[in-house]
Formats: C-alpha cells, structure tokens, sequence
C-alpha cells in the first residue's frame, strides 16, 4: 500500500495524506499584510496533508525581504485569519512559518523604526532586492544585547498567540536559511562571547528558548522548525561541529517535545548534501514526527516514507504551478513543468494563482 497517500496524525490534527506543501517564499503581502490574493493561493493547494505557510515575520525587524508578510499586528491578524478560513474550508490543515529574517535582509524592506540585527555584527553575503532601491548588498547587521534577544523571545510568543487567534493549527520556526535561529547556531555567523555563543549548547540556547517559550504561550503539541544544516544562503558554510550540533539540538527538541522537525536538504538547488548520517540520527533521537524536503518526486517520497526515514514529505516549487499536486500524483496526471521564474517573487496574481488544475486544463 502506498503510504504518501495514506492519513496521518499530527499531534492532535489528522492529516488526509503525508503531502506537504513546503514553505516559499513569494512576496505577495502588500504592506506586509496578508490579503484575498494570498488566501486565494492556499486554498487551492489546500488538499495538501499540511500547508506550511511562506516565511512571516514575529516582529518588524525581521521583514527583511521586501513584500513578506508578517503576525505582530491586528490588521495581519485579520489578513492570515482569511487564509486559515479558506483552506479550512476545503478540509485543509495549515501551519503558519515563523521568520525572522535576521541578517538576511535590507533597511529599504523594514518599515520605520525597525532594524537589522543578528547574533554578531557580521554582514550575510551576497545582495536584497529592495522596491525603492532594486538590488542592495547586505548590510552589516547590528549585534543583539541581551535586552534585544529577551524582546525577540517575547515577539516570537506573542506572535504565536496571534497565530493561534488567525485559526492556524500549528506554528514552525524557520530554523533554517540562514535566518535568525541558524544564526544563532552557527559559528559562521554566531562569534558571540556571552552564554549565546562558543559551544553548541551556547549556540542552540537562543534556539531552544524560542521553541519553550512558543510552546508555553501555545502549547508544545501546536510547535514545529524547520532545519537546513549544510544549507549555504547567505554566506553559511559548514563547520566542523555541524553533525554535533544538530545531533545535540534534536536530542533538546525532542526532550522539549516538539510536534516535528522539518529537514531540508537544499542540495537539489546547489548546496551541499545533507548526509543520510544526519537524517537518520534525527530520525532515531525523535520520538514525534520527521517531516524530509528537498528535491523529492513521487517515487523517491514513497521510498522514505516506507523505510520509516520520514513520516511526511514537503514539495514546494511543485505546489507552485500544479495547485493540484496531490490529484496529480494520486491519478498519474502528468505535473505541469511551465514554471515562470519571472514571477516567483512579483507582486500580483501572474505566476501565483493563475496555474490552472490538470482537468481544467
């Protein structure tokens, strides 16, 4: 029997499948606030197990890309809580993506008053696009105190509690990419002398925190990340203590009792392999639910999925122009391979909602 098509539970949410829709980037919240364009987007890829949302900011200073959308306010509130309504609707289950951008963002893509700031003052490699200014290089980021590391705790869970209020069903941290939680992991971009920097367990500490505090404000059942290690945006590199790193932060998780850990290899886009090695002492040092990504096809996800490596798969530049993914694989419907680039990251509805389903074709 095939298992990628078979229910799941996660937690307390049953899962009509094992697909899920990975998070993605794709800079349509005008404003930073969520709109019907976007609900419109989920919704039709609501028969997807669990839809994992793009990216959303806890707080302003980590709107560092231009366009994402963000859970500190009212109005964003009121925006997600049109997303959540509509893949509900259509049976779906949806989890809202925590990040915080850190580094990797620029000062033209943060509203007034808000600021870059990361682990160390150490600039990310490589450029932001910005609306006012077009492409921008990093910029060097300023260093969190201890006072700023207290308060993004406090946005994360506060963020969380909005989350809950918006009708999601669940929160993941992007611990991955590059972004602030990795940040704070890696000795790249971590070269802080405090009770945060120097070894592992001062590295994964800001990391844990986040996951305790999220699931104290909601519930440790409703809280998930997601990780990349060997993963190489902006600038991260492997390190010699990576496998350590992960083998002692997935140990923590676990004893914190986090829903699942979502893995991601970003090989098939360039960047390192994560080793099998890696994957499968997460797998055995978690007793809830592993969620692998990274350039997955139907056949290879079946064949994780019935090893027991895995107990969900995340497809994400599929969901993109084929809405109908999971109809798609459960009926041998060719994938539609028209995918526009152009429009990834563009501002309106070409490139977004306007993939059209198998049938209608």
């Amino acid at each position: 029997m095939q298992k990628l098509f078979s229910p799941y539970t996660l937690g307390k949410i049953e899962l009509a499948n094992r697909i899920v829709m990975a998070p993605m980037t794709r800079c349509r919240a005008i404003g930073n606030v969520p709109n019907e364009l976007i609900a419109t987007y989920y919704e039709q890829r609501a028969s997807a197990g669990l839809i994992i949302t793009e990216g959303t900011s806890p707080a302003p200073n980590g709107l560092g890309y231009a366009r994402i959308p963000g859970i500190f306010s009212e109005a964003q509130v009121a925006g997600w809580k049109k997303t959540t309504d509509a893949v509900h609707g259509k049976g779906g289950k949806i989890f809202i993506q925590f990040m915080h951008s850190g580094r990797m963002g620029h000062p033209h893509n943060l509203p007034q008053g808000a600021e870059i700031i990361a682990p160390s003052a150490l600039a990310a490699s490589g450029q932001m696009y910005t609306d006012s200014q077009g492409m921008q290089d990093l910029p060097v980021p300023r260093a969190m105190t201890a006072e700023d590391i207290l308060t993004t705790k406090k946005d994360f869970m506060k963020s969380a509690i909005n989350a809950i209020s918006a009708g999601f069903d669940g929160v993941e941290l992007h611990g991955a990419n590059g972004y602030l939680l990795e940040e704070f992991l890696s000795p790249v971009s971590n070269q802080r002398t405090d009770e945060y920097g120097g070894s592992i367990e001062n590295r994964c500490r800001f990391v844990l925190e986040v996951v305790e505090s999220v699931g104290q404000a909601i519930g440790m059942d409703k809280v998930a990340i997601r990780l990349s290690p060997y993963g190489v945006n902006g600038g991260m590199t492997p390190y010699p203590e990576i496998n350590d790193t992960y083998s002692y932060l997935a140990t923590q998780l676990d004893r914190l009792g986090i829903l699942y850990i979502h893995l991601v290899d970003h090989s098939a886009m360039g960047a390192p392999e994560v080793p099998l090695a890696i994957k499968q002492t997460i797998r055995e040092k978690l007793r809830n639910t592993l969620i692998l990504a990274g350039g997955y096809s139907r056949e290879t996800a079946e064949r994780d999925l019935q090893s027991g490596l895995a107990d969900l798969i995340a497809f994400g530049r599929p969901f993109i122009n084929n809405p109908d993914l999971v109809e798609r694989m459960m009926n041998d419907w060719p994938l539609n391979d028209a995918l526009d680039f152009d429009t990834f990251y563009s501002a309106d509805e070409k490139g977004y909602t306007d993939y059209l389903p198998y049938e209608t074709k």
